[in-house]
């Protein structure tokens, strides 16, 4: 991880803690969760909010008017809104792609789920996709999502990576582990 982007990560698990634990004790979990799931929707779908987020031209008032009037345009759980308009006001509105994922990993980890990243050459069956979400739930003892990507250049096989271990088991890893012992032998 960069620097910028360890920074990035300290500041939204700071924010994360609060507001999840605001949002707990206050029983408002499955509102925070369908508002942060709204709100990622929204910055993936509007450059204009992420150049809101991100620009340094923007002044923290305009920020701040800014993304009070998103969230409560949609609704959005008034611990992360109140949120938001501080972290504009303290100009840390950048770390918001940051925040949105500590708080689903904090929401996860409070339903005892785990989120598994696996990568394959092409798209998985729902039937693979359960059948290999039961055998990683049999391993770490916890429910386990599955977030599927396919990526070609793997050319088969497939890569997971459930919490900081990651299993490469793709034809790419083993073609260049080959390369690598026949450049040694010659």
């Amino acid at each position: 991880m960069s620097e910028p982007a360890s920074i990035s990560a300290g500041i939204a698990a700071r924010y994360a803690t609060a507001i999840f634990e605001i949002a707990e004790e206050s029983k408002a979990l499955n509102s925070l969760e369908s508002s942060i799931n709204d709100l990622s929707a929204a910055l993936a779908d509007s450059e204009d909010l992420r150049d809101l987020i991100s620009s340094p031209v923007v002044s923290r008032d305009e920020q701040e008017t800014a993304i009070s009037a998103v969230a409560a345009k949609m609704g959005v759980a008034p611990v992360l809104a109140n949120s938001l308009a501080l972290m504009a006001q303290k100009r840390r509105l950048f770390v918001l792609p940051a925040l949105i994922e500590a708080l689903r990993a904090r929401l996860a980890e409070t339903r005892g789920e785990i989120t598994a990243d696996v990568t394959s050459a092409k798209a998985l069956t729902k039937t693979q996709s359960e059948k290999l979400a039961k055998t990683l739930a049999e391993r770490t003892g916890k429910k386990v999502v599955i977030n599927a990507t396919v990526d070609e250049s793997i050319i088969g096989g497939l890569v997971v990576k459930v919490g900081s271990k990651m299993i490469d088991n793709s034809i790419r890893s083993k073609l260049n582990s080959l390369q690598n012992a026949m450049k040694e032998v010659g």
